[in-house]
């Protein structure tokens, strides 16, 4: 039986991706998301963007009994596709990783994936994001 995929994407600050990112470089984390079946990860960076405080600073946000400006905040966006049994795993760690306990540590979103097709080689599913056969 063929796998079932999820893209897991994470919207957060830049300061906190890029927290994140810098950790990535370390072994350890590393480790654990080979463990989890993530065999790549994108990043796009300076996208902008705001969530329900609209941009505001938290103290802002908290005194501010009207939201009607939204000012737009430098974001980055991380995209992994794993394996859907993974996903919960892959939350946990992610939240564990970006949580700071104040506005702006971001939102992940889960959502179905029905084929990945790695271009050149044709391969599908899940061979799509192992090592080619192929070559």
């Amino acid at each position: 039986m063929e796998s079932k995929f999820s893209r897991v994407e994470v919207v957060s600050g830049m300061t906190k991706m890029a927290d994140f990112t810098g950790r990535l470089n370390s072994g350890e984390n590393v480790k654990k998301l080979i463990k989890l079946g993530v065999t790549g990860v994108t990043i796009y960076n300076n996208v902008m963007g705001c969530g329900v405080q609209h941009g505001l600073a938290e103290y802002e946000y908290e005194l501010t009994p009207e939201k009607l400006a939204m000012h737009l905040l430098p974001k980055s966006v991380l995209i992994i596709i794993c394996e859907t049994d993974k996903v919960d795993e892959l939350i946990e760690f992610l939240k564990l990783e970006l949580y700071t306990g104040h506005i702006g540590d971001g939102k992940i979103f889960v959502s179905d994936v029905r084929n990945i097709v790695r271009v050149r080689t044709g391969e599908e599913g899940s061979d799509a994001l192992k090592e080619s056969n192929i070559d």
